[in-house]
């Protein structure tokens, strides 16, 4: 049976086929088995797009979707604390977080560089390795023009790149230990992530400001919730274009 929500919808708006398309970023065909063959769902992302696009709720053109206020319910259901900035947040709660980890192990980062002076966090570190739970550590690429920008944008400059070296000297002693695995991407990062299995902690990053002054939100995966899944999706996706290297001198091919 044909999405005809999402036909007359488009018919109401005055928009064809083709001018759908085009905004949504996708063919027309593409379009027109959203419409014939409903059972072939666009992807979220172009749910959402569609909805905005045609002034409809999301649930109106695909009603197997939720409404926008359980959507909002659910996210703040994912939310365990914000805190204004990462200053405030106790020292104690990384390793407590990385402590639950028997899945997952995530670090992603521009250099991080005041966790790499946590001995507490080093210690978790070393005893998941030897629980065989899989610890992957993602530092920008000092090298990169991102790294560059990022200094620039905090106003100290080469100083990023250098916080970035100097944190792959402290963890070399992490570098030997097994299923503990660094590489460095150079991707414009908007948000420090550290996750830990369901949990984790989503450190913003504000233009002109330092990580340390801007908020941190304490999330975590609940049936039903959209927040955590969309920060770990992105972590999936810097891990898998980043570049590994098997020791903190190992910067060899960083792109310019």
């Amino acid at each position: 049976m044909a999405n005809e929500r999402l036909r007359g919808a488009i018919i109401e708006s005055g928009l064809t086929l083709e001018q759908v398309a085009e905004r949504l970023g996708v063919s027309a065909k593409t379009v027109e088995r959203w419409i014939n063959e409903p059972k072939r769902q666009p992807y979220r992302r172009f749910k959402y797009a569609a909805a905005s696009l045609l002034q409809c709720e999301m649930s109106f053109l695909w009603p197997e979707e939720r409404t926008s206020a359980e959507i909002t319910e659910a996210g703040n259901a994912e939310l365990v604390k914000l805190y204004p900035h990462r200053s405030v947040v106790p020292n104690r709660l990384w390793p407590q977080l990385y402590a639950g980890a028997t899945r997952q192990f995530d670090v992603l980062v521009y250099s991080g560089f005041w966790l790499t002076e946590d001995a507490a966090f080093h210690q978790v570190v070393k005893e998941k390795s030897s629980a065989g739970v899989p610890v992957r550590f993602m530092l920008g690429d000092p090298d990169s023009a991102a790294v560059a920008t990022r200094g620039a944008d905090e106003g100290i400059g080469a100083a990023m790149a250098s916080k970035i070296r100097n944190a792959l000297v402290n963890y070399a002693p992490l570098f030997r230990l097994p299923r503990v695995e660094f590489r460095l991407h150079s991707t414009t990062l908007y948000n420090s992530i550290y996750r830990a299995d369901d949990e984790m902690l989503a450190n913003g990053h504000l233009y002109g400001v330092g990580a340390y002054m801007a908020p941190v939100l304490h999330i975590q995966r609940i049936p039903g919730g959209e927040l955590f899944d969309a920060y770990a999706e992105s972590v999936e996706r810097v891990w898998e274009t980043a570049r590994p290297i098997s020791s903190p001198t190992d910067l060899g091919g960083s792109s310019a």
